[in-house]
Formats: structure tokens, sequence, C-alpha cells
């Protein structure tokens, strides 16, 4: 059965990057007053192609609920029809529409907010930016509650490290939110960090700790509450490696919380 879409209008537009051909949008949903989702979830968008299929394709909203609005982040995928076609949108009139419906998923905050590690590589940002608005809102209080929120951003070069003045300004604002950002192909050039993703992260766990070492088969209502969850979004290989190395170091996988997007 198909599932009822909501037309978007694109309000702005801006390229995040030339080489990665990556961009930013702005929508706002028609004939709606609020466009209620949690920060992490995800819209469908849909349109048909040039055989005249229709095509489906998921994208994680890039930013936190703001009335009847949503961003994305979406980079061109060479053979990728709807990646070409949303970033076609940029060399067109803001005004433009855009069929979506939703939002899903359950790559959400866990409540009550606790300490949080943000994992991400590439596109996958666009969910952390989700999280980061909900949390440090500009206009409204505080939801952090002081605790201590981590989050590790991983690209291969430095013309791919998305939306870095913003999480760099929150970070000199908030003394409990801190940004890493590291290159696995960086130039020489480079001054910031190197590698991949889960050093920095097993650095923090190393720190930090919150490995409980429970049995993963305990069952649900023996748990405890968790004071630290890991949020990881990128490739598979990524996400493989991260949990596996949280794992290592006691960590039960209802504490990571996670999505991929091949």
């Amino acid at each position: 059965m198909a599932r009822e879409t909501k037309t978007a209008r694109l309000l702005k537009k801006t390229c995040l990057s030339e080489s990665a051909q990556c961009y930013h949008f702005e929508f706002a949903i028609e004939d709606l007053e609020s466009f209620d989702f949690k920060a992490g979830q995800f819209i469908s968008t849909v349109a048909v192609d040039p055989t005249g299929k229709t095509q489906t394709r998921a994208y994680s909203i890039a930013s936190a609920p703001s009335k009847n609005r949503f961003e994305l982040c979406v980079n061109r995928v060479e053979g990728g029809f709807f990646s070409n076609h949303l970033a076609d949108l940029a060399d067109m009139p803001v005004g433009d529409t855009l069929q979506v419906h939703g939002p899903y998923g359950h790559f959400v905050l866990q409540q009550p907010v606790t300490d949080a590690i943000f994992v991400a590589t590439g596109t996958g940002i666009a969910p952390m930016r989700g999280f980061t608005q909900w949390l440090f809102p500009e206009d409204g209080p505080d939801r952090s509650e002081g605790k201590q929120i981590w989050l590790v951003y991983g690209t291969r070069h430095e013309s791919e490290v998305y939306y870095s003045d913003y999480f760099e300004a929150l970070a000199k604002k908030y003394p409990n939110f801190h940004y890493i950002s590291t290159l696995s192909r960086a130039q020489e050039s480079w001054t910031g960090n190197r590698g991949y993703v889960q050093q920095y992260v097993e650095e923090i766990v190393k720190i930090r700790g919150g490995g409980a070492n429970i049995p993963d088969d305990t069952p649900k209502d023996q748990l405890p509450e968790f004071s630290i969850y890991t949020y990881i979004c990128g490739l598979n290989n990524m996400v493989s490696a991260v949990r596996t190395m949280l794992a290592s170091h006691g960590w039960h996988k209802k504490q990571i919380v996670f999505e991929r997007y091949d």
C-alpha cells in the first residue's frame, strides 16, 4: 500500500563541498504548521526516474524539529538516481518541491539524557547535527543537563568535513560538548587529527569507561540504567569496527545505537 506523501518546498540550498558534490537543503512541508519528528529520524523521498519507475530513498534528517521545516545533507553518488536527483536541485531555483513521507526510524536519543559518544563518517553526520541541535538549541534551554557529549567525526579529506564551523562554535560555547574531527587521507598541510574514528572513540572509552560487562543475553528487565551510550552512523565497515571495539571494552549491545547507510 502506497504511503501518503507530503510536499516539501525548497527554501535554501548550500554547497558544502564542491569536490565531493555535497549539498545542504532546507525544506518546509506545505500545508503543515508543524512537522513532528525526533532528532535522528529519517524521511523517505519519492520521485519518478527516467524510465517511469517510482523510486524511494531514505535520508537522515540533518536538523532538530523546528515548525514545519527539515534539513538534509546529500552528496552526489555516481550512478545513483536519487542522490543525483537531489543534487540537481542545487541547479534549480529555490521554491522547487520534493515529495516525502515519514518520519521513520529508531535512531534517536535514549531518555533520560545520558553521557553520549556520537560517531559519524561522511554524510552520517546528518543525524548527529540533529542530535546536537536538539540538545543545545539556539532559541531554547540547554537540554543536555550537563552530560558529557563527544562527537567523533571522520572523513577522508579536509574538503569533506561538513558543518565544522557549527560544531566548533558549539564546543566553545558549551564545555560539556567535545568535537573531534579526523581525516583518513589527510594531506601534509593538515594539522588536525589523522586516522580512523574508532581509535579516538577508544581513547574516550578508556578515560570515561562505560562498559558494564553484562552478557548480551541478559533479560531486558535485568539490565541496569546505562550512564552512557554510543550512537554510530556511517558505512557498515566503520559501524562494525566501532561496535567490535566497544564490545571488547565490555559495552553491552543495548548501549550501542547505530544506523548504517550501505
